[in-house]
């Protein structure tokens, strides 16, 4: 009755009142606003030897990130489909988090004629996904290969194996041999980015590149950016574009999105927050003179997805990935934790690639064992530094 009676007298004194008693019962009952989500990638059940249930078992998932993994790049993804891994996702216990990726055509890339039509197509497909809900896409704007190791499955001292990368190897090899060596070692499963559609014909991507700069490709990116603009603003889709792996010209071709001052014009050239980035500590940490936790404070606000892991720098242009454990490699994982906590990162997150351990035999990079270890440390990191901050 005195609440009734307040409202009557004074109706904007009591929503302030009300307002300030919200936010008494969040701070003192669930802490700080900032929640991210914790995920780890699925590439579907006909092409993912960790299962859904597997994944709905590691304490703190809030969900998956997915692709329909089959439908080649510059393909509409047709809503039935998009529906039903939704659906699949769902009656696992799951959500869908967000989609990496609806992989970009060559043509687009590269700014031929025909890119229009693609384009066409991705944004047929963006609706399609804002017509589910699905409000985060995860791309990359990088030629030919969409990410570059040299050694899939190095052994360590401890009997774990990793993916690794040696710039004299790239240095010494045709890049056709190269792709051979990818295909049979990637354990019978087709590596993301490794497509065998695209990469069959290798030889004429090249050449079409072949005119292409990191000016021509950047401008290409922002005319991208700028068609697909108005569907992710209906559906407030955030596109968060990948840092390129390594961060370093690879077979001459361009690089464009490699450290803070080139993710910064990237933002810039297209200034809104659909337009984000997907923060890769192995990708931009490739090239040790990147900051990662100053490039975090700088993207403030534009971080819509972030992949976490550890790499081990052995000399320049020669790393290879290590587990999640600051120790374990040459990255200081609590600062880049800490930094996308006080930037107040609430997007997706999950850990990027893991070692091969305890004799399981999957898709190098994506096995469940060692990822669940990093989801374990990286939730271990984010509770301390949340305790320490609001206590």
């Amino acid at each position: 009755m005195l609440y009734k009676s307040a409202a009557q007298k004074n109706p904007l004194q009591c929503h302030l009142f009300s307002f300030i008693i919200a936010l008494y019962l969040h701070f003192n009952f669930y802490g700080s606003t900032t929640v991210m989500k914790m995920t780890m990638r699925w590439y579907g059940t006909k092409f993912d030897s960790v299962t859904l249930q597997n994944i709905r078992q590691v304490p703190g998932i809030a969900g998956v990130i997915t692709t329909l993994y089959d439908i080649p790049a510059g393909e509409l993804w047709p809503l039935e489909r998009i529906k039903a891994i939704k659906k699949e996702v769902e009656d696992a216990g799951l959500q869908i988090c967000g989609i990496e990726s609806v992989n970009i055509h060559d043509d687009i890339k590269i700014g031929l004629p025909s890119r229009d039509g693609y384009i066409d197509a991705y944004i047929k497909t963006l609706e399609h996904l804002g017509q589910c809900g699905i409000d985060m896409v995860c791309y990359n704007f990088m030629p030919v290969f969409d990410w570059t190791r040299t050694d899939l499955a190095k052994k360590r001292a401890d009997g774990s194996t990793v993916l690794a990368y040696d710039q004299k190897v790239v240095d010494s090899i045709d890049p056709e041999k190269f792709i051979e060596g990818t295909d049979k070692n990637s354990n019978g499963f087709i590596m993301p980015g490794w497509e065998p559609e695209r990469l069959a014909h290798v030889k004429e991507l090249f050449e079409k590149y072949k005119d292409v700069d990191n000016e021509k490709l950047f401008n290409n990116l922002v005319y991208f950016l700028k068609a697909i603009r108005p569907v992710c603003e209906k559906y407030d889709i955030k596109m968060a574009i990948h840092p390129d792996d390594p961060a370093w010209p690879v077979f001459n071709l361009p690089r464009i999105i490699t450290g803070k001052e080139s993710i910064l014009k990237m933002l810039h050239a297209v200034d809104a927050p659909f337009n984000g980035i997907t923060f890769c500590t192995g990708s931009l940490g490739t090239n040790p003179q990147n900051d990662l936790p100053g490039i975090v404070r700088a993207c403030k606000g534009r971080i819509h997805f972030a992949h976490v892991r550890n790499l081990h720098h052995y000399a320049p242009g020669v790393f290879e990935e290590a587990a999640h454990l600051s120790s374990d490699g040459s990255f200081d994982m609590y600062e880049i934790v800490k930094a996308l906590y006080e930037t107040g990162f609430s997007g997706p997150i999950r850990p990027d690639h893991g070692r091969m351990i305890w004799g399981e035999k999957a898709m190098p990079g994506y096995g469940l064992y060692d990822r669940a270890l990093g989801v374990a440390y990286i939730n271990g990191l984010w509770e301390a530094i949340e305790k320490n901050e609001t206590h």
